[in-house]
């Protein structure tokens, strides 16, 4: 029986949580062109985020699950960062594209994905950048079963090798 809680987990769930809630805040903002301040503040307060719709494949009934409570200064932190290098990161994303998929192809929330990564690969600190590819990369398949989880990785991996060039030296 649930509690209505969130559940709580370890740090690793909490940045996964944050980086979640980065993506659906920044599509929140590029969607609806709100004051990205509000959409974090409304985030941080509860009335946006913090749930999934989950279906039952048997019957096709749809509930709303409760998400792990996200570490909030590392989403306040990626919302902020791709925000304020929002120009660069496009320019990078848009460089990284494959000619079999231009920019004027990426929908919002891939585009929300992308942003909220670079955001997260151009952090002086953090997470290695393997890990932070992954990750958005499962973001991407929680939206999508297409090929754009492929595009994410591709186009990651080689922004990742001009910002984090000395971690992904092959050994």
């Amino acid at each position: 029986m649930s509690t209505g809680k969130r559940p709580k987990g370890d740090t690793k769930v909490g940045k996964s949580a944050a980086r979640l809630a980065a993506v659906q805040a920044l599509y929140q903002v590029a969607a609806t062109e709100a004051d990205y301040t509000k959409v974090v503040r409304d985030f941080l307060a509860g009335r946006l985020g913090g749930t999934a719709i989950s279906e039952d494949p048997d019957t096709d009934a749809e509930t709303q699950v409760r998400l792990a409570e996200m570490d909030a200064g590392m989403f306040s932190g990626l919302v902020s960062e791709a925000i304020a290098r929002q120009a660069d990161a496009d320019d990078m994303i848009s460089a990284s594209l494959s000619a079999g998929w231009p920019d004027d192809r990426l929908e919002v929330i891939v585009r929300s994905i992308l942003r909220a990564a670079v955001a997260e690969l151009l952090g002086a600190e953090g997470a290695p950048a393997r890990v932070i590819i992954s990750e958005y990369v499962d973001i991407t398949h929680a939206f999508y079963t297409g090929p754009e989880p492929k595009m994410v990785n591709a186009v990651l991996d080689k922004i990742a090798r001009v910002l984090r060039s000395k971690e992904l030296v092959a050994p």
